[in-house]
Formats: C-alpha cells, structure tokens, sequence
C-alpha cells in the first residue's frame, strides 16, 4: 500500500473473478462513502465488438486484458486523479435493448477503480494506492453469472457455460489469480452473509479526510 499524497485522491484498485460479487461491494462501499469517492469502471471501456478477439469456435472473447481499451481507460484515470471530470458512455455488454447512458464522473478524495485486469495491466497497477482482492468459491461465481447474464444480458444458459469453461475461468487463472497475493485487502465473499467490510471503510475514511 502506498502513503497518500494529500494534494492528490487516493486510489484503490478492486479486483476479482467474474461472479465474485465485486459489484454488490462496490454498491455498499458507494453507499457508505458517498460523495468521498469516485467509481471508475473497467467495463465502460472495451473495444468495439468489431476490434475483440475470437477463439477458435468464432465466439467473441471478453475475457482477455486485449479486450479493454487500456491507453484511453489509463488517461480518464490520470485525468481524475489531475483533479479534472471526465465523460465516457455506459457500456451496455452489446445489448440493444439497454440504451447507453452518459456518464459524467468528478474527481472525488478517493478514486475506486473496479475491473478484471486492473493488476495484471501495469500501467494501471503502478498507479492504484491500495490493492483488494474480491474472491468467492467458483460454484457459487458461475451461479451468480448464470443468473445476472440471463437477466442483464440475455444469454442463454449454453452461451454462459461455454464461457465459463473457455474464457472465464483460462482469464482468470492466467490474468487474475497470480495476483491476489499481492493485494493488500482480500475479501472473501462466500455468498453466506455479508462480507465484513468495516476494515476496508475504516482505512478509506482515514485516506479522505
């Protein structure tokens, strides 16, 4: 964990496999940090669907780090970090029935970056203050993205499977995984009750005020 500079946010990276449930930590951590921090999302910034890559089968890949269009998502960062807002559009996972909003997004105390490789990119990595780890047990992630890709995103049960097995889980034993041992934080979210979140609050209510 790095010190903080107090002229500039303090950023913490949060990182975690898909169905981790990174993002009902992120919603809390926004609810009992309100205006002290930002949330920059790794999701608003992959390529165009006609830039991803494929497997051998032709399905589109979303599980790798060429995905994400790093140099633009590494510049929004510096930009709030700079102290200046940034504008980007809400990715909709190439779902035609959920039309893209614009986000405006304002430099805050705290600058809490969410996405799969933010550790593993490392112009992004050299530039997060405090590293966290989200992890829960692969049964319980694969059920949790069974239900959110049917209902958020209209994939059938076979489409998320095949994902899983060819590019959920290769991502994250490859991209992710090698990692977690160099996060500050780890929080395991075991889906039994609520993830004791009390340290990490403690900790970022000292780094923004």
């Amino acid at each position: 964990m790095q010190s903080r500079n107090k002229d500039r946010p303090f950023v913490v990276g949060i990182c975690g496999g898909s169905g981790s449930g990174k993002t009902y930590i992120l919603d809390l951590l926004a609810i009992r940090l309100g205006h002290n921090a930002c949330f920059l999302s790794q999701d608003h910034y992959y390529k165009p669907l006609a830039l991803q890559e494929r497997d051998d089968n032709g399905q589109v890949n979303f599980d790798l780090p060429s995905a994400i269009d790093e140099s633009r998502f590494v510049r929004d960062l510096d930009l709030l970090t700079g102290g200046n807002s940034i504008t980007l559009k809400e990715y909709t996972f190439n779902n035609p029935s959920l039309p893209a909003r614009t986000l405006q997004l304002k430099p805050a105390p705290l600058i809490i970056v969410e996405g799969l490789f933010i550790f593993h990119a490392e112009e992004i990595s050299k530039r997060l203050s405090l590293k966290v780890f989200v992890e829960s047990g692969e049964a319980l992630a694969l059920e949790r993205r069974l239900e959110r890709d049917s209902r958020e995103r209209a994939y059938t049960e076979e489409m998320v499977r095949y994902q899983w097995k060819y590019h959920v889980m290769p991502a994250y034993e490859r991209y992710l995984l090698p990692y977690r041992d160099t996060a500050d934080v780890l929080i395991r979210n075991p889906g039994e009750s609520m993830p004791d979140l009390q340290p990490l609050l403690d900790l970022l209510y000292e780094k923004c005020t």
